[in-house]
């Protein structure tokens, strides 16, 4: 198989389209003949060597995927309800950028109706994440609101729209004019240009000084002590990456004293069966979301697998509004 590999690790352009095995697929796993490939910041990561593969994860980069189903363990299937021929969509530890991929039957999910195979291979990361950690890790719920740091990534523009439907109020921060117009136009209530706007600030306006009840956020650092600032009492704050820096320094007595939750999590290294239970999640509460149209994949742009280099070109240039995508 055809398959984009890491030669060393640097800048984008040591990203190059090579040959490896056919993978196998393993008990309780399926084999993908992949059509489409997801492109996300670990993968940008892993290509500087800055996020290590887990154990017994492919080398290949790539966490996501949609294709065709060809091969795999047919009783596992069979209680999943799959079969070879079914178009799927997966969220994989690795190998995702390449012409077959191996994926773990309860991480796979069926591709929405009426779905290109490029909009199908922009759901697992984002979704999946989305899902673990505004839902299950800060508990959003129905009336409340969510403030997300980053709204016009792959990671906000999914946010918003899951958190809309869920009936939450949603705020977001941006890096430009024209980002911030695409997080409205996508759904969000209110969208904030960090480079020209104190975001905290702006948060206790629009909240009536009560604050923001779950922040996500992947920026971290210097963030930190503003986002507990615009928390309201019994807030959760919880991080996903730390773009801006693992140190911060914030005013714990607000914590005290708000009774406020931080917390924050890493997918891809969790077990099989901690994704499972967000897949079966996601199939019951959003799948029927994207089926009727309610929730929309933003897709960004898509690049030739061969010019994956020009993917993570356009990632690092965070000019990108929605998610980038691979096609074979």
């Amino acid at each position: 198989m055809k398959a984009v590999e890491i030669t060393s690790y640097g800048a984008p352009d040591v990203l190059r389209l090579g040959e490896r095995p056919d993978p196998m697929a393993g008990a309780g796993e399926l084999l993908i003949r992949v059509a489409a490939s997801g492109v996300n910041r670990p993968d940008v990561l892993q290509r500087t060597g800055n996020y290590p593969v887990p154990p017994g994860a492919s080398d290949i980069p790539g966490l996501e995927v949609a294709g065709i189903i060809v091969s795999g363990d047919a009783q596992a299937m069979a209680q999943a309800g799959l079969k070879v021929g079914d178009r799927v969509c997966a969220l994989v530890a690795g190998g995702g950028y390449a012409e077959v991929c191996v994926a773990p039957v309860g991480q796979c999910l069926p591709v929405p109706e009426g779905f290109s195979d490029v909009e199908a291979a922009s759901l697992p990361e984002t979704f999946f994440t989305v899902w673990s950690n505004v839902f299950d890790r800060a508990r959003l719920q129905k009336g409340e609101t969510l403030l997300i740091q980053g709204g016009s990534s792959g990671i906000g523009v999914t946010a918003i729209q899951i958190a809309k439907a869920m009936g939450a109020t949603v705020i977001v921060t941006a890096g430009s004019d024209e980002k911030c117009a695409a997080c409205l136009k996508i759904g969000a209530d209110h969208a904030i240009n960090y480079k020209t706007t104190d975001f905290a600030e702006e948060v206790k306006t629009l909240t009536a000084g009560k604050g923001v009840n779950v922040i996500l956020d992947m920026v971290a650092g210097s963030y930190v002590a503003r986002e507990i600032g615009c928390l309201a009492e019994d807030g959760r704050l919880v991080f996903i990456a730390v773009q801006g820096g693992t140190k911060a320094e914030f005013n714990a007595g607000l914590v005290l004293r708000k009774r406020l939750t931080i917390t924050g999590s890493t997918l891809r290294p969790r077990p099989i069966e901690f994704k499972t239970a967000i897949a079966v999640a996601l199939k019951e509460k959003v799948w029927p979301l994207l089926a009727s149209g309610a929730i929309k994949p933003v897709i960004h742009g898509t690049f030739a697998a061969a010019d994956a280099a020009k993917a993570h070109v356009l990632m690092e240039s965070n000019q990108h509004i929605g998610k980038i995508v691979l096609t074979w």
